[in-house]
């Protein structure tokens, strides 16, 4: 079953809040393997002229796979997530995230198309600040791999 294109243009407001803690950032940076001190240690990250410890670049990932699940769950939408497959993914920061951030994502259906039998989505979320101010852009793409592929 190809994907509804009426979803293109679609907007998703933003359903709840996350706070980003710092035992967070460490325990994402610990499932990296990651032990840049910048996500760990505060003082560190003070003298880098951080206001508290910074988060890996994909720790965006956490809420950002939500919005996406609840996107490609949409019955309406048509897509067999047993055929899915993660195409592409992207950040663009306009500063890091760090411990005490309170973040809000608005997630966008930018484009849905058909090409050699497979159905390509792509998606967006700006993810913002308390005060409103955009932290970063996510960008994925998501294949949905046609019946006779």
């Amino acid at each position: 079953m190809a994907l509804d294109q009426s979803f293109t243009g679609r907007v998703y407001p933003p359903t709840s809040t996350y706070e980003v803690s710092r035992e967070k950032i460490r325990e994402f940076a610990d499932a990296l393997g990651d032990t840049n001190p910048l996500y760990r240690d505060t003082e560190a990250a003070k003298a880098a002229g951080y206001p508290d410890v910074i988060a890996p670049p994909t720790f965006l990932t956490i809420i950002n796979l939500a919005s996406i699940n609840a996107i490609v769950t949409d019955p309406e939408l048509g897509l067999d997530y047993s055929r899915m497959v993660h195409g592409d993914q992207r950040f663009t920061y306009a500063r890091p995230v760090h411990a005490g951030d309170l973040l809000s994502l608005t997630t966008y259906i930018d484009n849905i198309m058909a090409r050699a039998g497979n159905d390509f989505i792509n998606l967006r979320a700006e993810i913002s600040g308390a005060d409103g101010g955009l932290i970063a852009t996510t960008y994925a793409q998501l294949v949905v791999r046609g019946e006779g592929a």
